[in-house]
């Protein structure tokens, strides 16, 4: 299982370009600031109030004052800035976040996404996510492409609670890579090893193949 989230991080580093101000939502995502090559000069955006988000501290160099929106201590690359929730939502809801790498729990084949709770499960809030898929220029959402019990989180319609309508640009997950286009979803990577008939047996939803397909 460890392999498996790493290898989708390590996708999700290709996602972003040097001078972007990114956001990593909670979870999975969060995984990504410490895979980033040092050469790409970026500053991670927490909803919380933080701009310039560091690597996860050593153990026993910890500071309780430094955490990011999933509560997890954190450290601050320099130049960091520090400010209050209301003025990190206005950077989002601005438009200043190149791109949002977020979790999912299912995504629909028409770029719906569905991360904030599931029916029944006592959550604390909807967070930001709501924010970062309408106000974020590119949505990347990142997960394992099938639950627990072997199903599709792939699906024709989510079944979930949506964060947001069509707002996914980008879905990567331990099998496969999709773009959501106007013409619907579209694969244009596998993971090494896999097969288009494999994803195709583990995703509920309708998607057509890339005739530029890549094996990542």
């Amino acid at each position: 299982m460890k392999d498996i989230r790493l290898s989708i991080v390590k996708r999700a580093v290709q996602e972003i370009k040097d001078g972007m101000n990114v956001n990593l939502g909670i979870g999975l995502p969060t995984l990504v600031a410490n895979e980033i090559p040092e050469d790409i000069n970026v500053l991670l955006q927490s909803e919380n109030g933080l701009l310039g988000i560091g690597p996860y501290p050593i153990d026993g160099q910890e500071d309780p004052d430094l955490i990011n929106a999933g509560k997890e201590t954190i450290t601050t690359v320099p130049g960091a800035s520090i400010f209050d929730s209301a003025e990190s939502f206005a950077m989002i809801r601005g438009g200043h976040i190149d791109v949002a790498i977020l979790g999912g729990m299912e995504v629909s084949e028409e770029g719906d996404l569905a991360n904030w709770m599931i029916p029944g499960k006592m959550v604390k809030g909807m967070g930001g996510a709501m924010d970062l898929v309408n106000g974020a220029k590119r949505v990347v959402v990142i997960m394992e492409h099938v639950n627990k019990y072997g199903e599709s989180k792939i699906k024709k319609q989510c079944s979930l609670p949506l964060t947001g309508k069509q707002v996914v640009h980008r879905l990567i997950t331990d099998l496969a890579v999709f773009d959501f286009t106007p013409s619907g979803m579209v694969l244009i990577e596998t993971a090494s090893g896999v097969t288009v008939a494999e994803v195709k047996e583990k995703t509920e939803a309708a998607f057509t193949v890339s005739p530029e397909l890549l094996e990542v």
